[in-house]
């Protein structure tokens, strides 16, 4: 099997919303760090991307958009499309900085067309929301719908793309809806509580695609096991009947109990086993391709960095126990920056994410969003909605 691909420079810090905001590049910054300090990412060779073209931004974004994206800083605060908001501020050179974001997954998914690689990671995409013509949630572009586009135009008829971030991944839903060649699957906070209001269980897809959009909405506080339980009674037997050729997962890590934006409760150990379960999944139906690609995360020092290189370490079978500790060097160098802050010490926060199958006669939160989202969309898929063994 090729090395798998990692994508990675450290221009993609200029994807900057600037003074407060939460969407801080410096996380991205940790987690390289980190990942070097621990060895991840010796003798792995990083991938450089380029820029989006015109061309590969159009496959998702209509011109009118890319045109005032581009006017953006120049044009002052009242530019429409979503942009000029709190959550989506313009900033200096913001279509250069976000056609790198989309050049970067792009890049991850060519290596795996071209066979250079069964699998890549870019820890800097994952910008899901971004609509068509507007920008959403911190998302100018959307880099995940435009690789998946791409991906159906070189060689790919069938393609999963998997979202565990705490939010909907509404942009990328909406961009295939009606496209019965793409799965759609997003896990999230239930949208009665949290942003952006919609991936509800009946969102099922468009005419001719239905069944092929799948939201599994979970109640706020849900923890590891129950996340982790929701999780394996819909997406596995939706992925063997599906036979996707390509896993495209958004791994956002703002469904950590710490997230100052959001109320789920898992743990960095939950979300190392969701990728090292994300790349089994890869191995059983996608053939091993599998394109991995950030997302939210909004505790910059203590969740993100520990929790992405978990990611990284995972999809370069380079698997961290979950004990070991936190180099001092990466510790003594982010203290000087932000001496108040509480640093983790190990790569574990010593969660239990051991879970209940679903079917066992137990009746726990999540079961509501299971049973509602089986039902939905298991007989468009041949599957019986009420049998635990489908």
């Amino acid at each position: 099997m090729p090395h798998p691909a990692v994508v990675w420079d450290s221009a993609l810090l200029k994807y900057d919303l600037g003074g407060e905001h939460p969407f801080n590049p410096v996380r991205l910054e940790l987690t390289i760090r980190l990942a070097t300090e621990l060895g991840v990412l010796e003798d792995i060779p990083l991938l450089v991307p380029e820029p989006a073209s015109d061309d590969e931004l159009r496959r998702v974004h209509s011109d009118e958009y890319l045109a005032a994206v581009k006017q953006a800083p120049l044009a002052g605060w009242d530019v429409g499309h979503g942009l000029g908001t709190t959550d989506n501020p313009v900033f200096s050179d913001m279509h250069d900085a976000t056609a790198l974001v989309v050049g970067s997954t792009l890049l991850g998914a060519r290596a795996i067309a071209e066979g250079a690689t069964r699998r890549a990671v870019n820890i800097a995409g994952g910008l899901h929301h971004a609509m068509r013509d507007h920008a959403s949630g911190f998302c100018v572009y959307n880099d995940c719908a435009v690789a998946i586009s791409w991906l159906l135009d070189h060689g790919f008829e069938r393609i999963a793309y998997v979202d565990t971030d705490v939010h909907h991944g509404d942009g990328v839903q909406t961009a295939f809806y009606s496209d019965p060649r793409v799965l759609t699957v997003s896990l999230h906070q239930h949208p009665f509580t949290l942003w952006p209001g919609t991936g509800y269980s009946a969102e099922t897809g468009g005419p001719g695609a239905e069944g092929t959009a799948v939201n599994i909405p979970l109640p706020p506080g849900t923890r590891d096991p129950g996340w982790l339980r929701a999780f394996h009674a819909v997406v596995p037997s939706l992925l063997a009947e599906f036979r996707p050729q390509v896993l495209v997962t958004q791994c956002g890590v703002d469904s950590h109990e710490e997230d100052p934006l959001a109320d789920l409760s898992l743990s960095v150990d939950g979300h190392r086993t969701i990728y090292r379960t994300l790349r089994a999944l890869a191995e059983e139906h996608a053939e091993g391709r599998w394109l991995a690609v950030g997302g939210g995360g909004y505790q910059l020092i203590r969740v993100v960095p520990r929790s992405w290189t978990h990611l990284l370490a995972t999809v370069l079978d380079r698997d961290l126990d979950p004990g070991t500790p936190v180099p001092p060097g990466w510790r003594t160098s982010v203290g000087r920056a932000a001496p108040n802050a509480e640093l983790p010490l190990k790569m574990t926060d010593g969660a239990e994410t051991e879970y209940r199958a679903w079917g066992d006669e137990r009746d726990e939160p999540v079961d509501v969003a299971v049973r509602d989202t089986r039902r939905a969309v298991f007989p468009a898929h041949g599957l019986d909605p009420d049998d635990p063994r489908d």
